[in-house]
Protein backbone atom coordinates (compact mmCIF):
# COMPACT_ATOMS: atom_id res chain seq x y z
CA UNK A 1 0.00 0.00 0.00
CA UNK A 2 1.36 3.42 -0.88
CA UNK A 3 0.55 6.62 0.57
CA UNK A 4 1.38 9.97 -0.21
CA UNK A 5 1.02 12.79 2.02
CA UNK A 6 0.42 16.06 0.75
CA UNK A 7 1.50 18.92 2.94
CA UNK A 8 -0.02 22.11 1.43
CA UNK A 9 0.99 25.83 2.03
CA UNK A 10 -0.04 28.94 0.21
CA UNK A 11 3.03 29.12 -2.09
CA UNK A 12 4.30 25.72 -1.64
CA UNK A 13 3.46 21.78 -2.14
CA UNK A 14 5.86 19.51 0.04
CA UNK A 15 4.57 15.86 -0.14
CA UNK A 16 6.52 11.98 1.18
CA UNK A 17 5.28 8.60 -0.27
CA UNK A 18 5.10 6.11 2.06
CA UNK A 19 4.81 2.44 1.19
CA UNK A 20 3.49 0.19 3.54
CA UNK A 21 3.94 -3.16 1.87
CA UNK A 22 5.30 -6.14 4.15
CA UNK A 23 4.39 -4.45 7.06
CA UNK A 24 7.57 -1.99 6.65
CA UNK A 25 6.85 1.97 6.81
CA UNK A 26 9.37 2.88 4.10
CA UNK A 27 9.27 6.12 2.65
CA UNK A 28 9.38 5.56 -1.19
CA UNK A 29 10.11 9.74 -2.03
CA UNK A 30 10.51 13.27 -0.68
CA UNK A 31 10.37 16.26 -2.27
CA UNK A 32 8.45 19.71 -2.74
CA UNK A 33 7.90 22.90 -4.57
CA UNK A 34 8.14 26.68 -3.49
CA UNK A 35 7.11 29.71 -5.39
CA UNK A 36 3.85 27.86 -6.34
CA UNK A 37 1.11 29.61 -7.93
CA UNK A 38 -0.72 27.41 -9.19
CA UNK A 39 -1.77 24.00 -6.90
CA UNK A 40 -2.96 22.07 -10.43
CA UNK A 41 0.48 22.59 -12.07
CA UNK A 42 2.18 21.49 -8.94
CA UNK A 43 0.35 18.52 -8.40
CA UNK A 44 0.93 17.70 -11.76
CA UNK A 45 4.98 18.03 -11.21
CA UNK A 46 4.78 16.09 -8.18
CA UNK A 47 2.93 12.97 -9.86
CA UNK A 48 5.62 12.95 -12.45
CA UNK A 49 8.15 13.28 -10.90
CA UNK A 50 7.01 10.14 -8.29
CA UNK A 51 7.27 8.25 -12.04
CA UNK A 52 10.34 9.73 -13.58
CA UNK A 53 12.03 8.27 -10.33
CA UNK A 54 10.45 5.20 -10.30
CA UNK A 55 8.46 6.21 -6.60
CA UNK A 56 5.10 4.87 -9.10
CA UNK A 57 4.54 3.07 -12.24
CA UNK A 58 1.18 4.85 -12.46
CA UNK A 59 -1.55 7.12 -10.31
CA UNK A 60 -3.26 3.74 -9.88
CA UNK A 61 -0.39 3.02 -7.88
CA UNK A 62 -1.22 5.43 -5.11
CA UNK A 63 -3.74 4.10 -2.77
CA UNK A 64 -4.74 7.52 -0.81
CA UNK A 65 -3.61 11.11 -0.94
CA UNK A 66 -3.14 12.08 3.06
CA UNK A 67 -3.42 15.99 4.57
CA UNK A 68 -2.58 17.17 7.74
CA UNK A 69 -5.67 19.33 7.60
CA UNK A 70 -5.97 21.81 10.47
CA UNK A 71 -9.58 22.78 11.08
CA UNK A 72 -13.37 22.26 10.11
CA UNK A 73 -16.71 23.20 11.47
CA UNK A 74 -17.90 20.11 13.17
CA UNK A 75 -15.46 17.62 12.45
CA UNK A 76 -12.48 16.35 13.40
CA UNK A 77 -10.36 13.28 13.39
CA UNK A 78 -8.99 11.19 10.66
CA UNK A 79 -11.85 11.02 7.48
CA UNK A 80 -12.22 10.62 3.99
CA UNK A 81 -12.25 14.00 2.61
CA UNK A 82 -15.77 14.51 0.10
CA UNK A 83 -17.44 18.15 -0.71
CA UNK A 84 -19.14 18.06 3.04
CA UNK A 85 -15.95 17.42 4.50
CA UNK A 86 -14.16 20.09 2.35
CA UNK A 87 -16.90 22.55 3.04
CA UNK A 88 -16.32 22.42 6.93
CA UNK A 89 -13.00 23.38 6.11
CA UNK A 90 -14.18 26.23 3.75
CA UNK A 91 -16.41 27.54 6.48
CA UNK A 92 -13.24 28.37 8.59
CA UNK A 93 -11.28 29.77 6.78
CA UNK A 94 -11.20 32.95 8.57
CA UNK A 95 -10.45 31.29 12.23
CA UNK A 96 -7.30 29.65 9.74
CA UNK A 97 -6.55 31.98 7.13
CA UNK A 98 -2.71 31.23 6.56
CA UNK A 99 -4.03 27.16 6.27
CA UNK A 100 -7.32 26.05 5.18
CA UNK A 101 -7.51 28.26 2.01
CA UNK A 102 -4.69 26.50 1.35
CA UNK A 103 -5.94 23.17 1.97
CA UNK A 104 -9.21 23.77 0.23
CA UNK A 105 -7.97 24.44 -2.94
CA UNK A 106 -4.96 21.77 -2.84
CA UNK A 107 -7.51 18.97 -1.81
CA UNK A 108 -10.13 20.14 -4.52
CA UNK A 109 -7.42 19.80 -7.12
CA UNK A 110 -6.67 16.24 -6.02
CA UNK A 111 -9.94 15.21 -6.38
CA UNK A 112 -10.30 16.96 -9.91
CA UNK A 113 -6.51 15.23 -10.56
CA UNK A 114 -7.34 11.76 -9.31
CA UNK A 115 -10.69 11.31 -8.78
CA UNK A 116 -10.97 7.60 -7.98
CA UNK A 117 -8.55 7.57 -5.33
CA UNK A 118 -9.52 8.61 -1.89
CA UNK A 119 -8.72 11.95 0.00
CA UNK A 120 -8.04 11.87 3.63
CA UNK A 121 -7.64 14.21 5.98
CA UNK A 122 -6.35 13.79 9.89
CA UNK A 123 -6.97 16.81 11.47
CA UNK A 124 -4.93 19.07 13.70
CA UNK A 125 -7.25 19.20 16.73
CA UNK A 126 -7.54 15.45 16.54
CA UNK A 127 -4.84 14.97 19.26
CA UNK A 128 -6.88 17.25 22.07
CA UNK A 129 -10.26 15.98 22.10
CA UNK A 130 -9.50 13.84 25.16
CA UNK A 131 -8.16 17.05 26.77
CA UNK A 132 -10.08 18.22 29.99
CA UNK A 133 -13.26 20.31 29.47
CA UNK A 134 -11.99 23.24 31.52
CA UNK A 135 -8.62 23.26 29.92
CA UNK A 136 -10.67 23.43 26.42
CA UNK A 137 -13.35 26.23 27.29
CA UNK A 138 -13.11 29.28 27.36
CA UNK A 139 -15.33 31.56 29.37
CA UNK A 140 -17.81 32.76 26.82
CA UNK A 141 -21.74 33.28 26.78
CA UNK A 142 -22.90 29.18 26.04
CA UNK A 143 -24.11 30.50 22.63
CA UNK A 144 -20.68 31.24 21.52
CA UNK A 145 -19.51 28.01 22.96
CA UNK A 146 -21.92 25.79 20.76
CA UNK A 147 -20.97 28.36 17.91
CA UNK A 148 -17.52 26.69 18.01
CA UNK A 149 -15.51 29.41 20.40
CA UNK A 150 -13.63 27.23 22.55
CA UNK A 151 -9.70 26.21 22.49
CA UNK A 152 -9.19 23.73 19.99
CA UNK A 153 -5.25 22.77 20.05
CA UNK A 154 -3.30 22.29 17.06
CA UNK A 155 0.06 20.88 16.07
CA UNK A 156 -1.58 17.02 16.67
CA UNK A 157 0.22 15.28 14.60
CA UNK A 158 3.39 16.76 15.69
CA UNK A 159 2.70 16.58 19.85
CA UNK A 160 1.16 13.02 18.79
CA UNK A 161 4.56 11.94 17.52
CA UNK A 162 6.34 13.07 20.36
CA UNK A 163 4.01 11.11 23.11
CA UNK A 164 4.84 7.48 20.64
CA UNK A 165 8.71 8.49 20.53
CA UNK A 166 9.50 10.33 23.74
CA UNK A 167 7.78 7.40 25.80
CA UNK A 168 9.84 4.81 23.78
CA UNK A 169 13.12 6.37 24.21
CA UNK A 170 11.97 6.28 28.32
CA UNK A 171 11.38 2.36 28.44
CA UNK A 172 7.63 3.12 28.30
CA UNK A 173 6.07 1.03 25.52
CA UNK A 174 2.70 0.23 27.24
CA UNK A 175 2.76 4.89 27.37
CA UNK A 176 3.46 4.58 23.31
CA UNK A 177 1.49 2.31 22.61
CA UNK A 178 -1.72 3.56 24.01
CA UNK A 179 -0.41 6.75 22.48
CA UNK A 180 -0.29 4.92 19.01
CA UNK A 181 -3.78 3.29 19.70
CA UNK A 182 -5.18 6.75 20.88
CA UNK A 183 -7.66 7.46 17.45
CA UNK A 184 -9.24 4.21 18.01
CA UNK A 185 -9.35 3.97 21.65
CA UNK A 186 -9.87 7.26 22.55
CA UNK A 187 -7.20 6.80 25.45
CA UNK A 188 -8.90 3.98 27.00
CA UNK A 189 -5.32 1.58 26.93
CA UNK A 190 -4.22 0.83 30.65
CA UNK A 191 -1.01 1.77 31.34
CA UNK A 192 0.84 1.17 34.09
CA UNK A 193 2.08 3.24 37.23
CA UNK A 194 3.47 5.91 37.66
CA UNK A 195 1.92 8.16 35.26
CA UNK A 196 4.51 9.80 32.12
CA UNK A 197 4.84 13.16 32.29
CA UNK A 198 5.51 15.17 29.17
CA UNK A 199 5.75 18.21 27.80
CA UNK A 200 6.33 18.27 24.04
CA UNK A 201 7.53 22.25 22.81
CA UNK A 202 6.41 22.05 18.71
CA UNK A 203 8.90 25.97 17.94
CA UNK A 204 9.19 26.42 14.08
CA UNK A 205 7.21 29.41 11.97
CA UNK A 206 4.17 28.41 13.96
CA UNK A 207 4.92 27.43 17.36
CA UNK A 208 3.11 25.42 20.70
CA UNK A 209 3.28 23.54 23.74
CA UNK A 210 1.21 20.65 25.01
CA UNK A 211 0.85 19.03 28.35
CA UNK A 212 0.95 15.30 27.76
CA UNK A 213 0.00 12.15 30.64
CA UNK A 214 0.45 8.92 29.49
CA UNK A 215 0.35 9.72 25.85
CA UNK A 216 -2.71 11.66 26.17
CA UNK A 217 -2.89 15.56 25.86
CA UNK A 218 -4.09 17.61 28.46
CA UNK A 219 -4.13 20.92 26.44
CA UNK A 220 -2.02 22.76 24.21
CA UNK A 221 -1.21 26.35 23.76
CA UNK A 222 -2.74 26.98 20.89
CA UNK A 223 -6.79 27.73 21.08
CA UNK A 224 -9.21 28.63 18.83
CA UNK A 225 -6.79 29.64 15.73
CA UNK A 226 -3.33 28.71 14.76
CA UNK A 227 -2.85 32.51 15.67
CA UNK A 228 -2.95 32.43 19.80
CA UNK A 229 -0.21 30.93 22.23
CA UNK A 230 3.23 31.42 21.53
CA UNK A 231 4.19 34.75 19.78
CA UNK A 232 4.81 33.02 15.91
CA UNK A 233 6.94 34.12 12.75
CA UNK A 234 3.92 37.33 11.90
CA UNK A 235 1.43 35.97 13.97
CA UNK A 236 0.61 37.77 16.95
CA UNK A 237 -0.15 34.70 19.12
CA UNK A 238 -2.03 35.46 22.79
CA UNK A 239 -3.99 38.97 23.29
CA UNK A 240 -6.48 40.23 25.19
CA UNK A 241 -9.56 40.44 23.40
CA UNK A 242 -10.38 43.86 24.16
CA UNK A 243 -7.03 44.85 22.00
CA UNK A 244 -8.80 44.63 18.91
CA UNK A 245 -11.67 47.24 19.31
CA UNK A 246 -9.48 49.28 20.99
CA UNK A 247 -6.88 49.53 17.70
CA UNK A 248 -9.77 50.55 15.74
CA UNK A 249 -10.75 53.02 18.10
CA UNK A 250 -7.62 54.79 18.27
CA UNK A 251 -5.58 53.75 14.73
CA UNK A 252 -8.93 53.84 12.72
CA UNK A 253 -8.17 50.59 11.59
CA UNK A 254 -10.88 48.59 9.53
CA UNK A 255 -11.44 45.00 10.78
CA UNK A 256 -10.09 43.72 7.83
CA UNK A 257 -6.86 45.99 9.04
CA UNK A 258 -6.52 44.24 12.02
CA UNK A 259 -6.94 40.82 10.84
CA UNK A 260 -3.71 41.73 8.63
CA UNK A 261 -1.77 42.87 10.86
CA UNK A 262 -2.05 40.29 13.22
CA UNK A 263 -1.54 37.81 11.22
CA UNK A 264 1.22 39.11 8.49
CA UNK A 265 2.59 41.40 10.50
CA UNK A 266 2.72 40.42 14.35
CA UNK A 267 5.26 37.76 16.30
CA UNK A 268 8.54 37.58 15.68
CA UNK A 269 7.91 40.00 13.02
CA UNK A 270 6.32 42.63 14.68
CA UNK A 271 8.07 42.91 17.88
CA UNK A 272 11.64 42.56 15.68
CA UNK A 273 11.08 44.96 12.82
CA UNK A 274 13.89 42.70 11.27
CA UNK A 275 12.57 39.48 10.00
CA UNK A 276 9.54 36.71 10.55
CA UNK A 277 12.58 34.09 10.29
CA UNK A 278 14.05 33.26 13.51
CA UNK A 279 17.68 33.17 12.45
CA UNK A 280 17.51 36.58 11.39
CA UNK A 281 16.43 37.64 14.43
CA UNK A 282 19.21 36.42 16.36
CA UNK A 283 21.99 37.15 13.94
CA UNK A 284 19.98 40.83 14.36
CA UNK A 285 19.99 40.53 17.96
CA UNK A 286 23.92 39.31 18.55
CA UNK A 287 24.44 42.28 16.44
CA UNK A 288 22.70 44.63 19.25
CA UNK A 289 19.49 45.21 17.54
CA UNK A 290 17.82 46.11 20.99
CA UNK A 291 14.32 45.38 19.49
CA UNK A 292 14.73 41.87 18.03
CA UNK A 293 16.57 40.97 21.23
CA UNK A 294 13.18 42.09 22.26
CA UNK A 295 11.41 39.98 20.04
CA UNK A 296 13.53 36.29 21.06
CA UNK A 297 13.15 37.87 25.00
CA UNK A 298 9.23 38.14 24.20
CA UNK A 299 9.02 34.25 22.75
CA UNK A 300 11.08 32.61 25.29
CA UNK A 301 9.13 34.47 28.51
CA UNK A 302 5.78 32.97 26.08
CA UNK A 303 7.44 29.57 26.26
CA UNK A 304 8.37 29.23 29.74
CA UNK A 305 5.06 30.39 30.86
CA UNK A 306 3.04 27.31 29.04
CA UNK A 307 5.88 24.98 30.31
CA UNK A 308 5.19 25.88 33.71
CA UNK A 309 1.27 25.30 33.27
CA UNK A 310 1.52 22.04 32.04
CA UNK A 311 4.26 21.53 34.87
CA UNK A 312 2.29 22.52 37.42
CA UNK A 313 -0.74 20.63 36.00
CA UNK A 314 1.03 17.49 35.71
CA UNK A 315 2.31 17.79 38.94
CA UNK A 316 5.85 17.51 37.99
CA UNK A 317 7.44 16.16 35.00
CA UNK A 318 9.63 12.94 33.51
CA UNK A 319 10.77 14.75 30.00
CA UNK A 320 10.81 18.33 28.19
CA UNK A 321 10.99 17.59 24.55
CA UNK A 322 12.05 20.02 21.85
CA UNK A 323 10.81 19.41 17.90
CA UNK A 324 10.28 21.35 14.61
CA UNK A 325 12.41 24.07 13.17
CA UNK A 326 13.45 26.07 16.31
CA UNK A 327 13.21 23.38 18.95
CA UNK A 328 15.70 21.01 17.04
CA UNK A 329 18.19 23.65 15.61
CA UNK A 330 18.55 26.70 18.31
CA UNK A 331 20.39 25.82 21.27
CA UNK A 332 20.58 28.81 22.31
CA UNK A 333 16.79 29.04 22.64
CA UNK A 334 16.80 25.55 24.52
CA UNK A 335 18.95 27.14 26.50
CA UNK A 336 17.38 30.13 27.44
CA UNK A 337 13.97 28.14 27.68
CA UNK A 338 15.30 26.15 30.06
CA UNK A 339 17.41 28.45 32.38
CA UNK A 340 17.54 28.73 36.33
CA UNK A 341 15.28 25.40 36.29
CA UNK A 342 17.31 23.60 38.36
CA UNK A 343 15.15 23.61 41.62
CA UNK A 344 12.62 21.77 39.53
CA UNK A 345 14.69 19.25 38.33
CA UNK A 346 15.91 20.20 35.14
CA UNK A 347 19.80 20.48 34.67
CA UNK A 348 20.44 21.43 31.12
CA UNK A 349 24.19 19.50 29.88
CA UNK A 350 25.82 22.80 28.24
CA UNK A 351 27.79 20.27 25.90
CA UNK A 352 25.26 18.10 25.07
CA UNK A 353 22.89 20.98 23.69
CA UNK A 354 25.51 23.13 21.71
CA UNK A 355 26.27 19.94 20.13
CA UNK A 356 22.83 19.13 19.04
CA UNK A 357 21.00 20.00 15.84
CA UNK A 358 18.02 18.19 14.10
CA UNK A 359 18.94 14.68 15.95
CA UNK A 360 17.60 12.81 18.55
CA UNK A 361 19.37 13.18 21.46
CA UNK A 362 19.06 13.81 25.33
CA UNK A 363 20.75 17.21 26.05
CA UNK A 364 20.27 17.03 30.01
CA UNK A 365 22.94 16.11 32.18
CA UNK A 366 23.22 12.90 33.50
CA UNK A 367 22.07 13.73 37.48
CA UNK A 368 18.87 15.40 35.87
CA UNK A 369 15.62 14.14 36.95
CA UNK A 370 13.97 15.72 34.39
CA UNK A 371 15.30 14.50 31.09
CA UNK A 372 15.52 17.25 28.09
CA UNK A 373 15.38 15.52 24.93
CA UNK A 374 15.77 16.51 20.95
CA UNK A 375 13.43 14.48 18.91
CA UNK A 376 13.03 15.79 15.31
CA UNK A 377 9.31 15.56 14.83
CA UNK A 378 7.67 13.01 11.72
CA UNK A 379 4.51 14.67 10.99
CA UNK A 380 3.68 12.96 7.90
CA UNK A 381 4.57 9.25 9.52
CA UNK A 382 1.80 9.92 12.03
CA UNK A 383 -0.83 11.01 9.18
CA UNK A 384 0.30 8.05 7.28
CA UNK A 385 -0.32 5.45 9.60
CA UNK A 386 -4.11 6.98 10.34
CA UNK A 387 -4.39 7.35 6.47
CA UNK A 388 -3.58 3.33 6.20
CA UNK A 389 -5.83 2.58 9.75
CA UNK A 390 -8.39 4.74 7.98
CA UNK A 391 -8.35 2.42 4.49
CA UNK A 392 -8.18 -0.78 6.59
CA UNK A 393 -11.14 -0.63 8.88
CA UNK A 394 -12.81 0.74 5.72
CA UNK A 395 -14.48 4.26 8.27
CA UNK A 396 -13.32 6.81 9.93
CA UNK A 397 -11.14 6.45 12.81
CA UNK A 398 -12.66 9.13 14.40
CA UNK A 399 -14.92 12.09 13.18
CA UNK A 400 -17.33 13.84 16.28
Amino acid sequence: MKILIANLGSTSLKWRLFDFAGGRETVLHKGGLERVTDHGAAIEECLATLKEQGAIAADADISAVGFKTVLAKGLSGCVRLDEVAVASMEAMNAVAPAHNPAYVSGVRQFARRMPGTPLVGLFETAFYQWAPEAAMRYAVPQKWHEAGIRRWGFHGASHKYIAERSAELLGREDVAERARQLYVDGGSSPVREPALRVISCHLGGSSSITGIRDGVAIGNSLGLSPQSGLPHNNRVGDLDAMAVPFAMRSLGLSLEDCERQLCKESGLFGVSGVSNDIRDVQAAAGQGNAAAQLALDVFVHEARRWIGAYLVELNGLDALVFTAGIGENRAELREAICRDLEHLGLRLDPDRNAGTRAVEAVISSDDSPVKVMVIPTNEELVVAREVKRLLDRGQPTLND
